[in-house]
C-alpha cells in the first residue's frame, strides 16, 4: 500500500471517529439534531463501499475523505457553528453540492449525457428539495414542541444556500475530471462499455 493511500485511509477513519464523537456529544447535550445528523453522516461514509460493491468503480481514498469530511462538517455545525459562525452553512452547502455534483458527473459520463446540464440540474434540484424538507421538518417540530433535527433561518438563508449549491455544482463542471482522477474515469468508461455490450 502506497503512503498516500495509507494516509487517506487513516484520515477517513479519523473523520468517522469524529462523527461518532459528535454523536456522543449530541447525546450528552440531549441535542437530537446533532445526534441524529452525526449518525446519518456516519452511515453516509459507507456509501463508497456500497458503490464499489454494486459497480466496477474503484473509489479512491481521497474521495472517501471528501464524503466523510462533508458529513463531519455538517454534524459539527449542529453543535453550534451553524448559529455562531456565519460562513459555516455556506461551506457545508458547497461541500455537499460538490458531492452531489460529482455523483451526477459520474452518472452523466456513464450514460453519455451532457455533464454540465446533469450536474447543475442535480445540485440545484436536490438543493431545492433539501430546503423544502428542512423547512417542513423545522415547522413540524416547532408545531409539536419538539427540538428540530434540521434548522432553517428564513428566506435569505434559503437563497444563499441555493447560491452555494450552484457554486458547488459549477466547481464540479469546471474541475470534474480533475477531481475524479484518471482511474475512476477509466472505471466509468469500462462500466459504460460493459453495459453497452450487455445491451
Amino acid at each position: 500500500m502506497d503512503p498516500s493511500t495509507r494516509a487517506g485511509r487513516a484520515t477517513d477513519r479519523a473523520l468517522r471517529l469524529g462523527l461518532l464523537a459528535v454523536a456522543v456529544a449530541g447525546l450528552r447535550r440531549r441535542d437530537p439534531g446533532a445526534f441524529v445528523n452525526a449518525l446519518v453522516g456516519f452511515a453516509a461514509t459507507f456509501l463508497p463501499d456500497v458503490l464499489e460493491r454494486r459497480t466496477v468503480l474503484s473509489v479512491r481514498p481521497r474521495h472517501r475523505v471528501w464524503v466523510s469530511a462533508a458529513s463531519l462538517l455538517h454534524a459539527i455545525g449542529m453543535l453550534g457553528p451553524y448559529d455562531e459562525t456565519w460562513w459555516w452553512d455556506h461551506l457545508t452547502h458547497l461541500c455537499s453540492a460538490s458531492l452531489v455534483g460529482t455523483a451526477a458527473h459520474l452518472f452523466a459520463r456513464r450514460r453519455g449525457h451532457d455533464t454540465t446540464r446533469t450536474v447543475l440540474a442535480a445540485t440545484l434540484g436536490l438543493g431545492v428539495l433539501w430546503e423544502a424538507m428542512e423547512y417542513a421538518v423545522h415547522r413540524t417540530a416547532r408545531r409539536f414542541g419538539l427540538e428540530p433535527l434540521l434548522v432553517t433561518y428564513g428566506p435569505r438563508d434559503t437563497a444563499l444556500d441555493l447560491v452555494f449549491d450552484a457554486l458547488g455544482g459549477l466547481c464540479v463542471v469546471a474541475f470534474g475530471d480533475r477531481l475524479l482522477g484518471d482511474r475512476l474515469l477509466e472505471d466509468v468508461e469500462d462500466e459504460k462499455g460493459t453495459a453497452a455490450r450487455g445491451d
